[in-house]
């Protein structure tokens, strides 16, 4: 059965130091980069999404000067700035297709990006007859659980490597693994 990685946001503006920095992203970004080096074999596919914002207007409301963080946020992940980067710590030699999301409005899912060459998320785990999908990356409360329902409503047999993924908040963290839980994904370790 083809296998993809979904690999969420593991941007410098959402690591430490960054503009919304979630602690444990560094680390998080660290821990994908070794299990890229020791299975990224395993994987048929390996698809790594970014936020990238339009550098002018609110992103349709995404941005605001007094962000609610709950609909709204301090600017973030512009396009072309280095906030937007991947995080230095992550190795991105082995990703097969690098996805962009939000340009110019909210977009919480990989699935609601598109790939360098206009495929989406969606379009490349059929065209590679992908069934199981392991998901990693920031923020479990945010984008990883957006990313992670869409798998599992598109039909994939998702996993969520909890220990290479980081939230915003512990109880908005554990309350999205639940949530993904009960929603047929399955929980577990990468060492597992």
């Amino acid at each position: 059965m083809a296998r993809a990685l979904l690999i969420v946001d593991v941007q410098n503006d959402f690591t430490e130091g960054g503009a919304l920095a979630v602690a444990g992203g560094d680390a998080v970004a660290s821990g994908i980069s070794r299990l890229l080096d020791e299975r990224a074999a395993d994987y048929d596919v390996i698809i790594a999404s970014r936020d990238w914002h339009d550098p002018e207007g609110d992103n349709g409301g995404h941005f605001a000067v007094e962000p609610d963080y709950v609909d709204t946020w301090p600017v973030h992940c512009v396009a072309g700035t280095e906030g937007a980067e991947y995080d230095p710590l992550l190795q991105t030699s082995a990703i097969t297709h690098h996805v962009r999301k939000g340009q110019g409005r909210p977009a919480y899912s990989m699935f609601e990006g598109t790939a360098d060459a206009g495929a989406t998320v969606a379009e490349i785990l059929t065209a590679h007859g992908i069934v199981e999908a392991d998901v990693v990356g920031i923020a479990t409360d945010h984008c990883v659980r957006a990313s992670a329902l869409d798998a599992v409503a598109h039909g994939v047999h998702v996993r969520i490597l909890t220990d290479l993924v980081a939230g915003v908040g512990e109880e908005s963290s554990a309350a999205a693994l639940a949530e993904l839980a009960h929603a047929g994904a399955a929980l577990a370790e990468a060492g597992a």
